[in-house]
């Protein structure tokens, strides 16, 4: 037999095995094509795109097979009805933040954010490691026939845009102001009137005088609509956001009739999105907020006045819900606990650096000129 020409016909037996092998993979996999509603405007462009890329992501990752169309705020459903839409089936995921929907039980908030909460590293240690994810799925989204995944955090954001300034506890009396989650129900104890309206109506609210302040998020997206054209001072910090996650739900019928792999693809590029969200944020926020500066913007503290005032209200809201309120407290009791030794281990570590170093060089500048 010639040697030559056995080995000559081997490898062409071998390359066309291996030419065969790709499309035999591909056919393998189901075609999916799924819709996914956003509470999220396309001018909100960080999180609308962040879940643009999670859908690129997971079609990459299937050859095309799988495809997920993200559908922004309004196009499909309202957005504060996102929940409701993934659980009843007439979309099969969407991406929001479940304190959005803090009225139909306050406990939503922890999936997102709690007045004097988690920061976003804070927020991904009891998601991931915590319990926490388990926990809110078992308490909460079973009883909507809903898969729940962090997909998004938006780090600690601003506390918002005032058309005049806020000096006291007094100010905020029949302030009315454009708020989500539960923070509204903390600040109405000291007299604000809390509005809650879609990202996309909060300009011509302000512009009107409909609504006297309100938050949205950080300068980026801030700046991105605008809305230092209709009020003139931004005041920091947003102490019922240090790390609102965004989550992204999907309903546990139509996750049940993915494969193994597709589930696999799904969490796994939620999870890239999560970070990516998060990282483009930190990226984005800083040059923004010089931009806005310049543009005339009046950056404002909260005092400390209005601060206690409202870490006090939001204790007397906790042990109001503790009481009353079983899901609540299911999540609560475990959430403070994580959250109160997540709080030691940070002012050991991250704080005591931050206090120095954020300040280091203004520091040495000043002991230079002395």
């Amino acid at each position: 037999m010639n040697r030559r020409k056995f080995l000559t016909s081997a490898g062409l037996g071998a390359a066309a095995s291996t030419t065969l092998a790709a499309p035999a993979i591909a056919q393998s996999r189901p075609q999916i094509r799924w819709r996914m509603a956003s509470s999220f405007p396309h001018s909100l462009k960080i999180l609308y795109q962040g879940a643009e890329q999670m859908a690129r992501r997971v079609s990459e990752a299937t050859d095309g097979n799988f495809d997920i169309r993200v559908f922004g705020a309004g196009e499909l459903v309202p957005a504060f009805e996102v929940l409701d839409a993934v659980s009843n089936d007439t979309v099969e995921c969407g991406h929001s933040a479940s304190y959005y929907y803090v009225g139909k039980n306050l406990a939503f908030g922890f999936d997102c954010a709690a007045p004097f909460g988690l920061t976003a590293r804070q927020q991904n240690a009891w998601m991931y490691e915590g319990g926490g994810l388990e926990l809110v799925r078992e308490v909460l989204f079973d009883d909507y026939n809903i898969i729940n995944l962090p997909m998004g955090n938006t780090g600690a954001q601003m506390g918002g845009w005032f058309r005049h300034e806020v000096d006291s506890v007094e100010d905020l009396k029949g302030l009315k102001m454009r708020i989500s989650g539960f923070a509204g129900a903390v600040l109405e104890k000291l007299g604000v009137v809390p509005q809650q309206i879609p990202g996309g109506d909060i300009y011509p609210a302000l512009e009107r005088g409909t609504i006297d302040a309100s938050e949205l998020v950080g300068p980026y997206d801030d700046e991105s609509v605008g809305l230092y054209e209709v009020a003139e001072y931004y005041y920091y910090p947003g102490w019922w956001e240090a790390g609102p996650q965004t989550t992204l739900y999907i309903n546990r019928d139509a996750w049940n009739e993915l494969t193994p792999e597709y589930q696999s693809i799904v969490q796994a590029a939620a999870a890239e999105a999560n970070i990516r969200i998060t990282a483009r944020y930190d990226a984005e926020n800083p040059p923004a907020l010089r931009r806005l500066v310049s543009k005339g913007t009046k950056l404002r503290g909260f005092n400390r006045e209005i601060l206690m005032a409202c870490y006090k209200a939001t204790e007397e809201l906790y042990e109001e819900q503790v009481e009353t309120n079983d899901k609540f407290r299911a999540i609560y009791e475990e959430w403070r606990k994580f959250r109160d030794e997540q709080y030691l281990w940070f002012r050991v570590a991250e704080n005591s650096f931050d206090n120095f170093a954020f300040t280091a060089d203004a520091r040495l500048e000043q002991q230079e000129d002395n």
